[in-house]
């Protein structure tokens, strides 16, 4: 894995998607998450999990594509919730103040089972 290199799976389940990213989120490839995150929202999927316990990094840039899809599944009456962030992830909510906005598992089918 290069130094900025994000790998996303997007799984569909019936009332939660969830995407897992692995790697580092920063300016150069937010987007990709960004993209991911808006698309399943355009094809219906307002409940969604985003599992980050493999990103190692995340700057602001992947902050906002998580409180972005946050904002856009509420209007569709569903949420975002994260699953097993890292140690470092978990920080950067916490020094965000975004800890609060978001519902945080420590387990991947405790998420997708809060649905």
């Amino acid at each position: 894995m290069s130094e900025s290199e994000l790998t996303l799976s997007v799984e569909t389940h019936k009332r939660v998607a969830v995407v897992t990213a692995a790697g580092r989120i920063d300016s150069t490839n937010a987007n990709q998450l960004d993209n991911a995150l808006k698309q399943l929202l355009e094809d219906g999927n307002a409940n969604i999990v985003v599992e980050l316990s493999g990103i190692e990094y995340m700057s602001s840039a992947g902050l906002r594509a998580i409180v972005a899809a946050l904002r856009e599944a509420k209007k569709k009456r569903g949420d975002v919730r994260i699953a097993t962030p890292s140690e470092r992830v978990s920080e950067v909510f916490s020094l965000a103040g975004l800890s609060a906005l978001f519902v945080t598992y420590d387990d991947l089918t405790a998420a997708v089972g809060s649905f």
